[in-house]
């Protein structure tokens, strides 16, 4: 065996965690993707034999990597957007392959990513690495070119907004799937009521078009604000596909056999607490829906 096959062999046994912290960090499949291969690209051209914990080596690659890529992503926009979804995992309801049990271990669902969308670039590094993959301080500074106390400040702040903001979802993916089955029967049959005690209160909807659907950007809050706009949609009804999305009970919505939307949704007590939908034309036409065939 070559010394590049056997350091080859060494990475692929971490690829699976890489991935992980590059979608948690970038809540993109495809960049994340990206930067474990920039990963690999830097392994190779480096001397291996110098590398004490090539998993820790590598995880400060990749973090560095998506650092930078939150960085220029935010420097591209001329205004911060009001919503973006990041991307979705779709999964057959029969239950999760095992490359996507790998990239949700931690039950990372969409309600989840899109709370770290609003954190700095900084605060989701440092609440990524060690509040998600147990990263010493020590060991996340040099990345921020911040102190250990700084950076366990930016995990602190990142954290308090974390958990004030992502709801938990219900263990039972069964009980979630008849609370999202009500909700579509109800929209269905025009039923306004049937369609806010389904939904909680205070309950929120993302809706993320991109350039090609601005006008399906949007975020909508209270039951009754989203279940007036779930009764605009009732046509798609017949269209409505289950899957799991991020390991969570979510719908993919295909009139004509063509995507039109994909809807995942938080359950927590029995209600829907937040709806968060991808219609945007460009990303959904990189899933792979095969996996729901």
């Amino acid at each position: 065996m070559s010394d590049t096959q056997f350091l080859a062999e060494q990475f692929e046994q971490h690829r699976t965690h890489l991935r992980a912290v590059a979608y948690r960090m970038l809540g993109s499949i495809s960049e994340a993707d990206d930067a474990v291969q920039e990963a690999w690209l830097r392994l190779s051209r480096s001397d291996a034999d110098e590398i004490e914990n090539l998993g820790g080596w590598l995880t400060t690659v990749v973090a560095r990597v998506s650092l930078n890529t939150l960085r220029s992503r935010n420097a591209r926009r001329e205004e911060p957007l009001d919503v973006r979804v990041p991307d979705p995992v779709v999964s057959n309801e029969s239950g999760l392959n095992p490359e996507h049990e790998a990239l949700l271990a931690d039950s990372v669902g969409l309600a989840l990513l899109v709370v770290l969308e609003t954190l700095t670039p900084a605060e989701r590094l440092a609440f990524v690495l060690h509040d998600m993959f147990a990263v010493p301080f020590d060991d996340i500074a040099p990345m921020l070119d911040r102190s250990p106390t700084a950076a366990r400040q930016l995990a602190s702040r990142a954290r308090r907004r974390v958990q004030g903001a992502a709801p938990v979802p219900d263990a039972d993916v069964r009980r979630q799937r008849e609370v999202v089955d009500a909700f579509f029967a109800a929209a269905r049959d025009g039923d306004f009521e049937g369609l806010v005690a389904v939904l909680h209160p205070d309950a929120v909807l993302h809706s993320d078009g991109g350039e090609l659907r601005p006008e399906m950007t949007r975020a909508l809050r209270g039951a009754h604000e989203i279940a007036s706009s779930a009764l605009t949609f009732t046509h798609m009804a017949p269209y409505v596909r289950p899957a799991l999305i991020n390991g969570a009970a979510g719908v993919v919505v295909t009139p004509q056999g063509e995507p039109f939307s994909v809807m995942g949704f938080t359950v927590t007590d029995g209600q829907i607490v937040e709806i968060d939908v991808i219609t945007d034309p460009a990303r959904l036409r990189e899933l792979d829906l095969t996996v729901l065939d």
